[in-house]
């Protein structure tokens, strides 16, 4: 008896080789039928006897092509097709309101890599190399359905040879919309800021390699926008790289051939070789070998690197010319293509007028990147029982757009996130499309790749949000936006309730849950900045409670305390009645005026407002202790702070808590005995994990009260601060021990990245509540 079933599939089923995987399945099982891109997923039609399709179904879940992710998988019987003598793919159907997943940016593949080797391969050192398992995705799509119609390689018409690979479903480069060659794809350029065209082809590759080699400064057009390439061995170019750029101390990344070269340069974990290795290519945090010889300049705040393996072949051939002049495995850094605080830079015409201060030269090509998108990095981390967890820093290329799964259905909501390290959020069905980095919307620049995505999310993924959320604070940009753009109703959420939504949202928490928020700043729904919370968050209702706190403490100068540690060490001392004019500070003997003017602001109580932030009492410690007067980046204090730290000490300071709610963390009594140790000359290392021990110990003993006090067992952590791998590592398990069970992020950094996803979330609690 015939059979004939319709399949619809939805996930990341499209531009992953899935069509050609579902012909070699028809093929093997002997079914007919057909196969198409539609909006609504791929849909299949399968035609044969109940043991074809059953043998059909079994070689469908046992040979997934390693890109798809099948999210549903809908069957239904429909009526046979008589004289059907063959399985057919169709052509790719539009429409709206698709259920299709958009594909990650993919890393170069095994097979293309053996190719652009191989000298009597076509593609044979050719940068633009790729097949359906590898290349780029995101970066290039306008619509969907993915189509290269919808990309920007439908400028490139296909060869003949090319066009025979892509319409043959035995062939890996079948429908892999950027395939393409020397003689019909995209071509590679070096020239000058000025326009002198310096060499074209391999002779660009030849003379950018040498140029590096030379100690010059490189913009390359990568897959997401463009890096600033420089030979990380060279101190004099990495330091003329940070000059230009105007990033004085933040870390840089560097990339390197291949794992061997890595574990040349860095200590590599099996969880560290794996994301080095895999299809998202992140920058991942490794400990440097000190052997390596590398600029000190990398890295001055830290024994730490960030490294990665080269995703694209056009970065692979360029690292193996600079390798061969060098006669050793390269090593280039390989950071944005942007001044500090600005997005990446997009196009040429862009990067040519923005990088020109910057860079020597331009390798160009002029395939077109649609979405900018800036490298993911991450951090492998050894956990208390010794297992290794995956803490994301900066999610996007590799990562981006791939939803978070959400364990309810809902509506279409958007969250705008906050003003610093900003991401947008769009809802759609039971998945969260968390847009890549976008960065802090403090600029012009910034704030137009803001616009660009909250604009592109909807459109890509043909919805229309029902709810916008958006931080607390009225004068954010993304808060303007939200108030602005149209969309009602237009919901105001708590920037550390957000955190927590966010971390229960990606754990399928329901909730009521305690939420401990640690962060550098959020405005409270006092007025006051906020920092340091103990929370009762409940999602049916969405509503919560503040249950406790770190004690407050004044922030002399506002937002100028959290760019100088100085002035909240000097406010501590003051809170404490000490002698702040008798610091021994030799910095500060340059700075007197300074220094004066904020005791007299901390006296008569001008321009200080009140903050219980967590992340000032790391830039107190770190001031008092004189690590960090002034930061250069973000975070600069706290992470010095923590890679001084004496492993070996094991006696922790007390942070106290109140007997009774609302539960009060007296972070003054904390400083005084970093104080005291201090003015005993105490060894600074010994005072560091002495003030690590003692948040640990202090937080899970208010977290144990509040259990306690409101029988909530489940404790959900989030914030900046646990971007801190002593803080990440050594509470959950300390808070196990008393009895909580901890939810932390997996897939989201815990800094401000994962904000607009609690608040698109909380969007669709606060429908389901009012209407």
């Amino acid at each position: 008896m015939m059979l004939r079933e319709r399949w619809i599939i939805t996930g990341g089923v499209q531009g992953v080789g899935f069509r050609p995987f579902l012909y070699r399945c028809a093929v093997e099982a002997g079914v007919t039928g057909t196969v198409a891109n539609t909006s609504q997923g791929v849909c299949l039609e399968i035609q044969g006897s109940a043991g074809q399709l059953a043998q059909f179904a079994a070689l469908f879940e046992a040979n997934l092509p390693p890109l798809a992710r099948v999210e549903t998988c809908t069957r239904t019987a429909i009526s046979p097709v008589s004289e059907e003598s063959a399985f057919r793919i169709l052509q790719s159907q539009g429409g709206s309101g698709h259920s299709v997943r958009i594909s990650p940016d993919v890393a170069l593949c095994t097979d293309c890599l053996r190719e652009i080797h191989d000298p009597q391969d076509r593609r044979f050192g050719y940068p633009f190399t790729n097949c359906t398992n590898c290349g780029p995705r995101y970066t290039i799509t306008r619509s969907i359905p993915y189509d290269r119609a919808t990309t920007s390689m439908a400028c490139f018409p296909l060869c003949p040879q090319c066009q025979a690979e892509y319409a043959n479903p035995l062939n890996r480069r079948f429908h892999a919309q950027p395939n393409a060659c020397p003689v019909c794809g995209p071509r590679l350029w070096l020239q000058t800021a000025g326009g002198d065209l310096l060499g074209q082809g391999a002779d660009a590759l030849r003379l950018a390699a040498r140029t590096l080699a030379q100690g010059a400064i490189v913009a390359i057009k990568g897959l997401g926008g463009f890096h600033l390439a420089v030979d990380a061995r060279n101190a004099a170019a990495v330091k003329r790289l940070r000059e230009r750029k105007r990033r004085k101390a933040k870390p840089l990344a560097v990339m390197v051939e291949h794992l061997e070269a890595a574990q040349g340069i860095a200590w590599v974990s099996p969880a560290a070789k794996t994301l080095l290795t895999g299809p998202e290519r992140p920058i991942v945090i490794l400990k440097a070998r000190p052997e390596a010889d590398l600029a000190p300049g990398l890295s001055p705040d830290t024994a730490e690197i960030g490294v990665m393996v080269a995703y694209t072949p056009l970065h692979v051939l360029l690292l193996a010319q600079v390798s061969a002049l060098q006669g050793r495995p390269a090593v280039l850094v390989m950071t944005s293509g942007n001044f500090s605080s600005e997005p990446i830079a997009l196009g040429n015409r862009e990067a040519l007028q923005r990088l020109a201060p910057i860079a020597d030269v331009f390798l160009l090509h002029d395939r077109d990147i649609l979405i900018r998108c800036d490298d993911s990095v991450v951090r492998p981390m050894r956990t208390e029982s010794g297992t290794e967890a995956i803490h994301f820093l900066r999610r996007a290329r590799g990562y981006t757009p791939a939803p978070i799964p959400l364990a309810d259905d809902g509506p279409c909501t958007l969250g705008v996130g906050p003003l610093l390290k900003n991401t947008l959020t769009v809802t759609k069905g039971t998945g969260a499309y968390v847009s890549q980095h976008i960065g802090d919307l403090e600029n012009l620049e910034t704030l137009t790749f803001f616009e660009e995505m909250a604009a592109h999310l909807p459109r890509i993924l043909q919805v229309t949000p029902t709810a916008v959320v958006h931080d607390l604070h009225p004068d954010f940009l993304s808060t303007r936006y939200a108030q602005g753009c149209g969309i009602t109703p237009c919901l105001a959420l708590q920037h550390h309730v957000a955190h927590i939504h966010a971390v229960l949202a990606e754990n399928h928490a329901h909730g009521p849950a305690l939420g401990l928020a640690l962060d550098g700043a959020g405005l409270g729904d006092d007025g006051t900045i906020w920092g340091g919370e103990i929370l009762l968050v409940e999602t049916r209702p969405p509503r919560y409670t503040r249950l406790g706190h770190l004690a407050p403490v004044a922030l002399p100068g506002g937002d100028a305390a959290s760019r100088e540690p100085w002035r909240m060490a000097l406010a501590f001392v003051h809170a404490l009645g000490l002698a702040a004019e008798d610091l021994p500070w030799p910095w500060l003997a340059h700075h007197t005026p300074g220094h004066r003017m904020v005791l007299q602001m901390l006296s008569r109580q001008v321009r200080c407002p009140q903050t219980t932030s967590c992340g000032r009492l790391f830039d107190a410690v770190a001031g008092l202790l004189g690590l960090c007067f002034v930061q250069e980046y973000e975070g600069q204090a706290a992470i010095r702070l923590e890679h001084l730290q004496d492993m070996a000490e094991t006696a922790a300071y007390t942070l106290p808590c109140s007997s009774s709610p609302p539960w009060v963390l007296d972070s003054h009594a904390l400083f005084a005995q970093v104080y005291a140790d201090w003015r005993q000359g105490v060894p600074a290392s010994t005072i560091a994990r002495r003030f690590h021990l003692g948040l640990v110990e202090g937080f899970a003993t208010a977290l144990a009260r509040a259990k306690a006090d409101t029988g909530c067992t489940t404790v959900a952590l989030s914030g900046g601060v646990f971007h801190n791998a002593t803080i990440a590592r050594l509470l959950p398990p300390a808070l196990a021990r008393r009895g909580l069970t901890v939810l932390t992020h997996r897939m989201l950094p815990p800094g401000d990245a994962c904000i607009s996803l609690g608040q698109a979330v909380y969007g669709r609690l606060w429908l389901a509540q009012n209407t």
